[in-house]
């Protein structure tokens, strides 16, 4: 049985009881970052083998490890934060497990794009979730083929490339278009600005912007 456990975004009391009973019988827990993810195991006293599971090595374990469930083991797979799978790795092995017949099940719980959604003050009732945006190739082409995009849009962006990309939405959705910007959610520094993608990228180029960036942006008036 694999189980895709979300963790929280930032606050660590914002994990379901469900999520911690999961992670205490896991016969193996696998991590995005080991690392990041001993200071939620140890906070709750889980003590459970622990294993890299990402972006780097997916291809090559996946075999290995549907090997292992078929066999009868149970894993865990959480990611540094939020829901195992929303632009975090996931996606191989689950497809992997119902290719070979293994039970997959996913909690509900933590997702970044949620709560910046809903408390952006735009349209929640039908929204596109975009992720991360391309880096170069396929970049512009998106950017054309969303300015057409009625429903309210929502983005993931690095703190290094925030102005830039609000500078860009400014050019192809035009600079008066509502946004909201939404970093550090659930921790000390959360930070909800709103208003045109002109002022939002105004707002920012003054300041030094850290943490997991989440962008929401007002569709096309139709």
């Amino acid at each position: 049985m694999l189980y895709l456990v979300p963790t929280p975004l930032g606050n660590l009391k914002d994990i379901t009881l469900r999520a911690l009973e999961i992670l205490q019988q896991a016969d193996v827990i696998l991590c995005e970052d080991t690392r990041t993810s001993s200071k939620l195991l140890q906070h709750y006293s889980i003590h459970k083998p622990v294993s890299p599971y990402h972006q780097h090595n997916e291809h090559k374990i996946v075999p290995h490890l549907v090997d292992q469930l078929i066999a009868g083991k149970t894993m865990a797979l959480i990611t540094d934060a939020g829901t195992p799978g929303i632009s975090d790795p996931a996606f191989l092995l689950v497809r992997a497990c119902v290719k070979g017949g293994v039970k997959v099940e996913c909690l509900p719980g933590p997702t970044a794009f949620v709560p910046a959604l809903v408390n952006s003050g735009l349209p929640v009732n039908r929204f596109v979730f975009e992720g991360f945006l391309p880096l170069k190739k396929g970049r512009q082409t998106l950017f054309k083929k969303l300015a057409d995009e009625e429903r309210t849009m929502v983005f993931y962006e690095s703190p290094m490339r925030l102005v830039k990309t609000l500078d860009e939405m400014g050019g192809y959705f035009g600079a008066d278009r509502n946004c909201s910007v939404s970093r550090e959610l659930t921790k000390m520094f959360e930070e909800n600005k709103r208003g045109t993608l002109h002022e939002v990228s105004e707002y920012f180029k003054t300041k030094t912007v850290k943490g997991e960036i989440v962008i929401v942006v007002q569709g096309k008036e139709a």
